[in-house]
């Protein structure tokens, strides 16, 4: 359960552990739920899919796939890998002995970078703090510098609350994906707390990492985008932008990832030349396909495809160390 990908923010997916259950409200139209529901009816794939699918949704069941482990040992040229697309690696029904089979592939493969990110910090923080050995998450006695972090975030509600307990976690870096995208957010440190522990202590029960002095820094990355699918839910323009600008004056790597099913219309005082080649072929049936948000913006449903990700005419794909 492995591949190059078509998303922008890595270069291969890899899931050893696929299965999941809804978490929150971003994942009301969850891409890898209706992927998982096609691979359950496959015969070729029907054996790891079909135990956590139950009518065509996520029933809360996971499935360790021990075949497609060593795949990342396979990979020779180096890649940004996105850990379990197909589910949530700290989802409540995952033995903490599978991911740590997960975490000694990782801590091997060297050439690669892999990239945790999860709806449930507080598993995660309990995995990292608690439970990990601590050879599996130190190299030399550092932190395995191949391995970063990160938490969704789609609204401002799980921002408060996500991104907090990734500050707890070590990590060489730590990111959030603001993806889909369903409210304006303020993720700058006068809004949350990102003071980190930088300290390692063995008090013989676990890891503890301590915050000596009020260390603060900020986030490393952060993804953003709309939402795709049946079901998709607009984003506002100026969401976007006000992230983007917050990243832009924090210095932090910024990618826009796609606008999903919507852009926005004329009407609202945007142009853009995806929305100009649509109407060229559609013309006045944006109307019948438009919506209104509540401060009178007009979104227009063209699809993903032709939305395309441009923000202010310009592609934002910044990465960490670029």
């Amino acid at each position: 359960m492995s591949d190059n990908t078509k998303i922008e923010w890595a270069t291969a997916t890899w899931s050893p552990i696929v299965g999941c259950s809804k978490a929150s409200c971003g994942c009301n139209s969850c891409y890898a739920e209706r992927m998982a529901n096609r691979l359950a009816h496959n015969p070729k794939t029907k054996h790891i899919y079909g135990p956590v699918i139950t009518d065509g949704k996520w029933n809360g069941k996971t499935h360790f796939v021990e075949s497609a482990l060593e795949k990342p040992f396979h990979w020779k040229k180096p890649r940004r890998i996105f850990v379990c697309s197909m589910g949530d690696l700290f989802h409540e029904s995952v033995p903490f002995e599978w991911i740590d089979k997960i975490i000694n592939v990782i801590r091997w493969a060297k050439q690669h970078t892999f990239l945790f990110l999860t709806k449930r910090p507080e598993r995660m923080y309990e995995y990292f703090n608690s439970h990990v050995p601590k050879k599996y998450i130190m190299d030399n006695g550092n932190i395995l510098d191949n391995l970063w972090l990160g938490v969704t975030s789609e609204n401002q509600e799980q921002a408060d609350k996500r991104i907090p307990i990734l500050f707890k976690i070590p990590a060489a870096k730590r990111f959030v994906s603001i993806e889909p995208m369903l409210g304006s957010i303020d993720i700058t440190q006068k809004r949350i707390d990102y003071s980190v522990p930088t300290r390692y202590e063995d008090n013989g029960n676990g890891i503890e990492w301590t915050d000596p002095g009020n260390s603060f820094i900020g986030l490393d990355w952060v993804i953003c985008g709309g939402e795709s699918g049946p079901n998709a839910r607009p984003v506002h323009p100026d969401w976007v932008r006000s992230v983007r600008d917050q990243c832009q004056a924090a210095n932090v790597p910024f990618i826009f990832k796609q606008w999903g099913e919507f852009i926005p219309s004329y009407s609202a005082g945007y142009y853009s030349e995806e929305l100009d080649q649509w109407m060229k072929s559609f013309g006045d049936a944006w109307v019948r396909r438009s919506v209104t948000l509540d401060d009178g913006m007009v979104m227009v449903k063209v699809g993903k495809k032709k939305a395309g990700r441009k923000l202010d005419g310009k592609i934002w794909n910044e990465y960490p160390g670029e």
